[in-house]
């Protein structure tokens, strides 16, 4: 594997692999990689000719300087771990390669970024359109892979690639999961053994509203979870909510939609953590 760190570099990189009609995949990362990244990266390799992974922590995504600071950074063991998945390329530019300048544009992506994640972190999906638009530029994929975990985040690409015309697939990946049902993140390395064991109440909180979808309404349910949070030490929840799996709009009643997204959001100690579950209302 090739560890490039200029974006000039990679621009030439990839119009020689797409002159010799090579199809590229691209993985956007953080870095801090866990199983989760590496199944995005199989995933790319079976699909394309080339894989490129991409580690920069983006500051204009975090609107919490500490969150920010204390991002897990772990570029030597991320590089193992890339080379023994196969990646071909890991483009790992630093922050005045990304923004020479400091940003101005500004996204604005309506409803979608007034729920949920948009509502409780300012500025976030402004951050994060910024810099996947940026990395479309230089890499030019013909494929990107995201993850389900961010749902959201996922929903926002979309908009951003139809919005401005992106020609790249975009390609949503299943959450991985540890064997206690909780969904993998890089953040998870911030969280004591006591807090680790804390944090699968987000994925049991969506298993029990999941339990009364065809049964209560949802407002009962959200009321049942909100309980359910309120009784566990260290937890702090944030939002939880029944939402349209596409528009992430909440939904009043679920008997009006034939699929859900089960979304949630909670800090376990000072770590803050997301999940989120599809259900097909047809299938329970």
């Amino acid at each position: 594997m090739e560890v490039i760190r200029q974006a000039g570099a990679i621009r030439s990189l990839v119009q020689a692999l797409r002159c010799s009609g090579k199809q590229i995949g691209f993985v956007p990362t953080m870095g801090a990689l866990h199983q989760g990244h590496l199944a995005l990266l199989r995933a790319s390799a079976g699909q394309n000719d080339v894989t490129i992974c991409s580690i920069f922590v983006n500051p204009t995504q975090f609107n919490n300087s500490d969150d920010y600071k204390l991002y897990p950074r772990t570029l030597t063991q991320d590089i193992e771990l890339l080379e023994a998945a196969g990646c071909d390329y890991l483009f790992a530019p630093d922050q005045e390669e990304i923004y020479p300048q400091q940003p101005l544009l500004q996204f604005s992506f309506g409803p979608l970024e007034a729920v949920m994640e948009g509502e409780h972190r300012p500025g976030h999906f402004n951050g994060v359109a910024t810099v996947v638009s940026k990395l479309f530029h230089i890499v030019h994929p013909h494929r990107a892979y995201f993850g389900q975990k961010d749902l959201q985040q996922v929903a926002i690409v979309k908009q951003l690639i139809n919005g401005l015309s992106f020609d790249v697939e975009l390609v949503r990946y299943p959450i991985v999961r540890e064997a206690d049902g909780l969904a993998m993140s890089s953040r998870n390395k911030r969280l004591s053994p006591e807090q680790r064991e804390v944090a699968t109440s987000l994925y049991k909180a969506l298993q029990l509203a999941r339990a009364q979808l065809l049964q209560q309404p949802v407002a009962s349910i959200k009321a049942t979870v909100a309980a359910y949070l309120a009784s566990i030490n260290q937890l702090t929840p944030e939002y939880f909510e029944i939402a349209h799996p596409d528009t992430l709009q909440p939904v009043a009643e679920v008997r009006d939609v034939q699929e859900v997204a089960l979304c949630i959001a909670a800090f376990v100690g000072p770590v803050r953590l997301i999940d989120n579950i599809l259900v097909n209302l047809n299938r329970l």
